[in-house]
């Protein structure tokens, strides 16, 4: 009972510790008059790795950053506006590369096809800048695609809507598409990877709103189809599931024959294939067929990566003109109930909800809980510095699209876990900025010359604590400060929307 009772006392912060964060220390600018503005004084991480500049000056026009340096060193074009940052650090704005979105009324705490809406998505990506978050690339996305032989709708694990058709096309337009070609102010690039590909039923993971939009084929002929329709929409990348889900599935997973003959048909036709994948075994024959990427650690449950794998990763890196990559974020437990309970939280989310939603299983991180979750996410990070060794780069993935969580929190505290899983503050910033955006193919992701004017102000230095990274001052995204206020407005303006409808097994992440 007292374990309880000093959990419900950090639950439940101050009214005042809101407020002062709401009215946190402004930074001094002047409206820009010429469309060049100077940013000076902040100490500077550029994303590349190399030490900050600690007095720094960069300056942003036309939405790029066209100069970066010490300060009196940068050349500042005439009649330019200046921001002071002194006492602020900057760093660039952050990419996720593996998201649900769309499905979720984040408000309401529904899940279902009909919140796929552009307004919807657009509130999320809103959520995702008001954080910090540059782009998305979402997965699993809802989209309409072809009906052909061999869909097998009968055994999807969601019910099947007797309204879709036999024959034709799935009735679920192109919402993620139309996003995706959009530049949204106050809001974070959108990239799609469309529906994926899986055995029936053998799709996303989580809600089972999205688990009957992939391509559900059993067979190779079956796979090379999917992705001729499938790449017409051009997405970021093929995206396979490759699980058994513990033996639930009733078809099984995708087997070697069909998912080399995706891999081959999206590899011929220009398109990278990524995976989510779980054995050893599994990931020896993916990444023999020419795997590129992979949505979480790619050996997992109790596997580890041996010296086979790792020879046949170095061998594809010696061979392959395209980066190989994966996500891995460790155990949601390991940052302990704490992350739960900070008043940049209370702004984002009605506190009530995350306690109906997620109370019970924050209740759980006990202690001994929090230590195991550290213990776990150390060990993934050993295996994961092994594939870094051999040449993979780890990128950021939140896997995040399940109720409660909130877009822009959740993503926040999976990319804190890297400091749990062995990994220093800045080798984190690196992953999540600049190499994320490398893999994703878009122009942000570092403060420097020619790249997207993306970057957050920080009331605090994130090198000395990855936790700094939530004190946020100010955002920018494309060289416009984000509206932070106005965004937060609109959401609370919601509040008392929330329905407390039971939600999917509370703190499972979802794929």
């Amino acid at each position: 009972m007292r374990r309880v009772k000093k959990i419900a006392s950090f639950l439940f912060v101050s009214v005042s510790a809101l407020a002062a964060a709401v009215c946190s220390t402004s930074v001094e600018s002047q409206t820009p008059g010429s469309g060049v503005t100077v940013f000076e004084g902040a100490r500077l991480i550029t994303g590349d790795g190399s030490a900050p500049i600690e007095d720094s000056a960069f300056v942003v026009q036309n939405n790029q950053f066209t100069a970066v340096g010490a300060r009196g060193q940068v050349q500042v074009p005439e009649g330019a506006a200046r921001v002071d940052l002194t006492g602020k650090t900057v760093m660039p704005a952050k990419v996720d590369l593996h998201g649900h979105l769309g499905y979720e009324d984040v408000v309401a705490g529904t899940t279902s096809k009909e919140n796929f809406t552009r307004a919807n998505l657009i509130e999320h990506l809103e959520r995702y800048a008001y954080m910090g978050w540059s782009a998305v690339v979402s997965i699993a996305d809802l989209s309409e695609r072809e009906i052909f032989p061999g869909d097998h709708l009968d055994v999807y694990q969601s019910p099947r809507n007797p309204l879709l058709p036999k024959t034709g096309r799935m009735p679920w337009g192109n919402v993620p598409q139309q996003v995706a070609a959009e530049v949204i102010p106050n809001a974070a690039l959108f990239r799609t990877a469309g529906q994926g590909i899986g055995t029936p039923g053998g799709g996303a993971g989580g809600h089972p709103s999205r688990n009957d939009v992939m391509y559900p084929v059993t067979t190779p002929e079956e796979g090379r189809l999917a992705v001729r329709d499938y790449v017409k929409t051009k997405p970021e990348f093929v995206k396979i599931w490759v699980d058994a889900r513990n033996g639930q599935l009733k078809m099984g997973t995708l087997t070697p024959p069909v998912y080399t003959a995706i891999i081959d048909e999206a590899r011929r036709l220009g398109f990278d294939t990524v995976a989510h994948t779980v054995t050893l075994a599994d990931a020896k024959e993916l990444y023999k067929a020419g795997l590129v990427g992979a949505v979480h650690i790619p050996v997992r449950g109790g596997d580890h990566p041996d010296e086979e794998f790792l020879s046949i990763v170095r061998e594809r890196v010696r061979t392959s003109d395209r980066p190989l990559w994966f996500n891995e974020s460790g155990s949601s437990n390991a940052l302990g109930p704490e992350a739960w309970d900070d008043p940049l939280l209370w702004e984002m989310l009605e506190r009530q909800q995350v306690m109906d939603q997620l109370g019970p299983s924050i209740k759980r991180m006990t202690p001994e809980a929090v230590a195991r979750g550290k213990t776990s996410s150390k060990a993934v990070g050993d295996d994961a510095k092994k594939l870094i060794a051999a040449g993979m780069k780890l990128v950021y993935g939140s896997d995040n699209g399940a109720a409660g969580r909130g877009f822009g929190w959740y993503e926040q505290l999976r990319f804190e876990n890297w400091v749990s899983m062995g990994f220093t503050p800045a080798e984190a910033i690196v992953m999540v900025t600049r190499d994320g955006a490398q893999i994703a193919k878009i122009n942000t992701g570092m403060v420097a010359a020619g790249k997207s004017a993306d970057f957050i102000v920080l009331d605090a230095n994130p090198l000395e604590n990855i936790a700094n990274t939530r004190r946020i001052n100010k955002v920018y995204l494309r060289g416009a400060e984000v509206d932070r206020a106005g965004i937060r407005a609109k959401w609370q303006a919601k509040w008392g929307k929330w329905q407390g409808v039971p939600k999917s097994p509370q703190g499972r992440p979802v794929d």
